[in-house]
């Protein structure tokens, strides 16, 4: 996977929740000495097990972000002469397989609209929510 914003938010909490944790088996062994040990320990446990429940609920949006936009340049030779048209493309994988999706004319949609319709039509290949 290529790094995406989502993604980079998705390994930070991942590694917070990992660390609560080993703080919370620290905790839970001086809670034999200290009885308001137990009950931090268990905030903590607690807190590291919503961070984990964060990082999964994010999988699917960073595996949506993960996309390549591009241009497709087709040359048509006409009465007129050579005409060199742009396109809009996108490709991301499904399975082991890069799809590459036409999106339309680059005279037609900008880029951010074009980013728009790929990630809506890799939503839908994918099967993944609206979230």
């Amino acid at each position: 996977m290529h790094k995406t914003e989502a993604g980079e938010k998705i390994k930070a909490l991942k590694t917070e929740a990992l660390e609560l944790g080993r703080s919370a088996r620290a905790a839970m062994r001086v809670a034999e000495i200290l009885p308001d040990a137990r009950m931090k320990a268990r905030r903590m446990e607690g807190h590291a097990h919503e961070l984990k429940a964060e990082a999964e609920a994010m999988e699917g949006a960073a595996r949506l972000e993960d996309l390549t936009l591009w241009q497709m340049a087709k040359e048509k030779t006409t009465k007129k002469g050579d005409q060199t048209y742009l396109y809009w493309m996108a490709s991301w994988r499904e399975g082991g397989k890069v799809r590459n999706v036409h999106l339309g004319s680059c005279r037609k949609m900008g880029p951010e609209t074009a980013l728009q319709k790929a990630r809506k039509m890799k939503r839908e290949a994918l099967g993944l929510s609206d979230n």
